[in-house]
């Protein structure tokens, strides 16, 4: 029987970077659906897992990990048997740059501009489009001199940096001017055990 429990929603691309690096480790995980357009997430039951009302929450072994960059860090220590988050002080620090940036301009340009486009978020749309092209300016730069944004080998830097900038087009950011980005999206994709997250029903090409 499996320990592992993700309390998820299908079209969060915070809880596909979850999925995405448990089918990348091998492990098998239950799920347990989130409906975020009730308001389940704000009910006592999930409070208790995560008091900031967000999914994904996974759960292993009765302890509960909230936040998808925490789980990254989590699961890498725990399972990743030191191959997706490196042990120098340097080369970690490179890593944490990039979760930062995944909860910094990715969460608010292309994660933004995707939720106002399928959810109809209000949110100044603009500045969200603005800051997400800035950010894939900057990962151009850095993907056309190494493989990976924090290396030559790939981490969960990049697990963290996936989803929302492979969905960005569905928040209308177009991702063809960027051919080290898109390289890079192939790369991740060819991992063994990818799994993408299902596009939305406004999908548009990149």
């Amino acid at each position: 029987m499996t320990t592992l429990q993700l309390y998820d929603f299908p079209l969060s691309g915070h809880s596909h970077r979850v999925r995405l690096m448990l089918s990348l480790l091998g492990l098998s995980y239950e799920t347990v659906p989130v409906n975020l357009s009730a308001g389940e997430q704000k009910q006592p039951a999930f409070l208790k897992l995560n008091r900031f009302g967000q999914v994904p929450v996974l759960v292993d072994k009765g302890e509960a990990i909230a936040d998808s960059n925490a789980i990254l860090v989590y699961l890498a220590q725990r399972y990743g048997n030191g191959e997706w988050l490196p042990e120098s002080p340097l080369a970690q620090s490179r890593v944490q740059r990039w979760l930062s940036a995944a909860a910094g301009p990715l969460a608010q340009g292309a994660a933004q501009a995707r939720i106002h486009k399928l959810f109809g978020a209000p949110l100044d749309y603009g500045l969200a489009v603005a800051k997400a092209k800035a950010l894939l300016q900057v990962m151009e730069g850095e993907l056309a001199e190494r493989p990976y944004l924090a290396g030559d080998a790939v981490s969960i830097a990049d697990i963290a940096m996936y989803t929302y900038t492979a969905h960005a087009p569905e928040g209308g950011v177009a991702l063809s001017p960027f051919p080290a980005v898109l390289a890079w999206l192939s790369r991740i994709q060819a991992l063994p055990g990818f799994v993408s997250m299902q596009a939305s029903p406004i999908a548009e090409p990149a």
